[in-house]
């Protein structure tokens, strides 16, 4: 539509016409907005932005295909990581590229979420705790797992986005947020350790998990009192 009325396209009909995706069924506003006169200095400034953008697009695609050529010698590990909820291709990519894919250089999960800034801070004062920001950590490898985990929460029926929506009614979307990007980096952990992809835990984990403890503790509890129980479990 931009390059018609660079090119001399005044008509508003005609113009709406060339509408894509969205503004096809707002023809009618769109004609409206339409109306109206661009002189040439207007025509040329957007030719110079358009050409702008199409140079960047060109750069971008380069870019592109370097990245590509450097990753593969990653590409099953980029494999793997693409199988978790809301870790695209480009993400892994740069998960990849800020902690490496040998996992035996960090001595667990937690000091990799803690190296990520992930983890919360120990702020104590007097015994009390004072607060629970995140530390300080990789600022590139805690944005992009950020992003992923907002991907992660808009997913169906899954674990991540169950997380998400258990921790975001507690404490609020920022911390929910933290939280499962936590999670996919600890996921990211014994993914590349053990070379196996993402086994989906389902939407209702968390709770099936919670209830086998309480369970388990309320028995170890009767017969701490001397109480002798057999437990039958109900058939879901």
């Amino acid at each position: 539509m931009i390059e018609a009325m660079i090119a001399g396209e005044t008509d508003p009909e005609a113009l709406s016409d060339l509408a894509k995706r969205k503004l096809k069924s707002k023809k009618a506003d769109l004609k409206r907005a339409l109306n109206g006169l661009m002189g040439p200095h207007q025509k040329l400034i957007l030719g110079a932005q358009l050409r702008h953008v199409d140079y960047l697009d060109e750069e971008i695609g380069r870019l592109d295909e370097e990245i590509k050529k450097r990753m593969l010698p990653f590409d099953e590990d980029l494999e793997l990581l693409d199988t978790i909820p809301g870790v695209a291709r480009r993400t892994a990519e740069t998960i990849l590229a800020e902690i490496g894919s040998n996992m035996n250089q960090y001595p667990s999960a937690a000091h990799l979420c803690s190296w990520a800034g992930l983890c919360p801070g120990q702020n104590e004062g007097a015994g009390k705790r004072l607060s629970g920001k995140t530390r300080k950590g990789n600022k590139k490898l805690r944005s992009t797992l950020v992003e992923a985990a907002k991907a992660a929460a808009r997913t169906k029926e899954t674990y991540l986005s169950s997380q998400y929506h258990r921790i975001s009614a507690r404490r609020g979307a920022n911390r929910a947020t933290v939280a499962v990007a936590h999670s996919i980096l600890s996921m990211v952990y014994y993914i590349l350790k053990r070379k196996q992809p993402y086994i989906e835990l389902g939407p209702t984990y968390y709770e099936k998990r919670k209830r086998d403890v309480i369970i388990k503790h309320s028995i170890k509890k009767l017969e701490s009192l001397g109480v002798s129980i057999t437990v039958n479990t109900a058939a879901s």
